[in-house]
């Protein structure tokens, strides 16, 4: 992306020379004079788009010097550019791509963090204690269980111990167990259990569902031992003595979690999943560029960063086919994208459902323009990976995981990957955490910023407000990874949010 180019007045930004549009960094209001002789012909909410010259019907839009749609009409210069005058195009077919060498060695980083080294060399940044459900059937007995083992230890919970989280979701049975839906699901649930920031594992089934706890375990590749331990409910007598048994599998793995203590370890065994949501017209300018310097400092000590969200690709591949590590990784992101399109055809829809009613509010008209600040996230380093949804990841550096655009759903399968942190951009406000990893919120803008303090961790709007650099925020996200791996909490882990947000993918489309 070429460098943004401020014109005359502060309150408008353009991207590109290319550009025919204009980001508006606050509210315009109609006839407010912009510099350049140009003034706007209607007010313009702050993050959305004005011409700065005329436009003519069937012309290409451009922001950051990339397609985002077509003029449904003729648009004069100073005219709000949204909706309804600006229409969804398909994006061209991507023809080849750029093969880039893997980033030289950093010459032996010095940046470390806290955390918890495990029995298989992963580090964990929390330590926590999991009751997790095969089946919707278990999940209130796995909450139940949890929570009185919660109460049980209130009050007297040992320092190094980040408490139990339950996993539930609405899965699990009346699917084939050998197709792609048990499939996803056995995934996902064994990168829980199996999760560096998981100390121990309660395992809660049923009995009768097609997901059975034996079968879950093999798929897996887990085995029973002092820190994962399995109940079914129809051979333990039912619901009440499940619970009673349950909560005494916790007090026998307690020790475990309270024996593990937080060491200085390279930020190279840190791996982050990049997340956006209720995205605005200021996340392409501010969170995500600067999440992606971030990830540059990251990649760069040897740690790892996982893109997902697919149909967020769409229009703006390019930027990451043009630095993938082997033709290899072009292929299978290509021909994941390719499985989007298909889908979204087959639905009888299109990939620009994908941007939500918030995204609209905020500013973002197209999925084009939204896969735009999606991509940014990823920095400028090279693409060493492609995995299915919820694979684990087996190398450092930047790769990208499959998944839906829906927030909770990605997430889950980044942390089922082995994401030990997240970094969750937005510019509308998501509330969201995803135990067991910490979830750090990303501000784009300041107003927003300010108007759900307790909800965010940073604000990145200093960006567009002047007092900040992209690079500067980036640091500032690269230390807040480091001191939230090691142990500061996030807003979201303060207001308690992670417990229901576990939504494994039902292979489908799901925008």
């Amino acid at each position: 992306m070429s460098a943004a180019s401020p014109m005359t007045a502060p309150k408008v930004l353009r991207l590109d020379r290319q550009d025919a549009v204009a980001v508006a960094i606050a509210e315009i209001a109609e006839g407010e004079v912009l510099g350049d002789g140009l003034a706007a012909r209607g007010a313009v909410p702050a993050g959305h788009k004005l011409a700065v010259r005329h436009i003519a019907r069937g012309e290409v839009i451009r922001k950051f010097g990339v397609a985002i749609g077509e003029a449904s009409q003729d648009i004069a210069a100073g005219e709000h550019v949204h909706s309804h005058n600006l229409v969804f195009r398909p994006a061209e077919a991507t023809e080849g791509f750029k093969i880039l060498l893997p980033n030289p060695a950093p010459g032996g980083s010095n940046r470390t963090f806290e955390g918890y080294v495990r029995a298989d060399g992963r580090v964990g940044t929390r330590n926590l204690l999991m009751v997790m459900a095969t089946v919707n059937c278990s999940a209130t007995v796995a909450r139940a269980i949890a929570a009185r083992f919660s109460r049980e230890i209130e009050g007297h919970e040992p320092p190094n111990f980040d408490g139990v989280v339950a996993i539930a979701h609405d899965h699990g049975c009346s699917v084939r167990a050998d197709g792609p839906g048990m499939a996803n699901l056995r995934r996902t649930l064994g990168g829980y259990a199996n999760h560096p920031n998981v100390a121990g594992a309660l395992v809660v089934g049923l009995g009768c569902e097609d997901n059975q706890v034996d079968a879950f375990l093999a798929a897996s590749g887990l085995i029973r031992s002092e820190g994962l331990s399995a109940l079914v409910i129809q051979e333990r007598g039912g619901t009440a003595a499940t619970i009673a048994a349950g909560v005494e599998a916790l007090r026998q793995m307690l020790p475990l979690a309270t024996a593990a203590r937080r060491t200085t370890v390279p930020a190279a065994r840190l791996t982050v999943g990049l997340q956006c949501g209720g995205s605005d017209g200021f996340s392409a300018l501010t969170a995500n560029p600067a999440l992606g310097r971030a990830v540059d400092r990251l990649v760069a000590a040897g740690g790892g960063a996982i893109l997902s969200e697919t149909p967020e690709l769409y229009g703006a591949e390019r930027l990451l086919l043009d630095r993938v590590a082997s033709s290899d990784v072009a292929a299978r992101l290509q021909a994941k994208l390719e499985w989007w399109r298909r889908q979204s055809q087959r639905d009888g829809g299109s990939l620009d459902n994908n941007p939500s009613a918030g995204n609209h509010a905020g500013g973002i008209t197209t999925i084009l323009e939204k896969s735009l600040g999606a991509v940014a996230k990823a920095g400028r380093t090279p693409l060493n990976g492609v995995y299915d949804y919820a694979q684990r990841i087996d190398r450092p550096g930047l790769v990208f995981m499959d998944s839906p655009g829906y927030d909770p759903v990605s997430a889950t399968g980044q942390v089922a990957a082995g994401a030990n942190l997240v970094c969750f951009t937005t510019g509308r406000g998501s509330c969201f955490g995803c135990k067991p990893a910490p979830s750090l919120k990303l501000a784009t803008n300041t107003a927003m910023f300010r108007r759900m303090a307790g909800d965010m961790d940073l604000n990145c709007g200093e960006i567009a407000d002047g007092t900040a650099s992209l690079d500067e925020m980036g640091e500032r996200i690269f230390e807040l990874m480091l001191a939230t791996a090691s142990g500061r909490r996030t807003a979201s882990e303060t207001l308690g949010y992670g417990d229901e947000e576990f939504v494994p993918w039902v292979p489908g489309l799901t925008y």
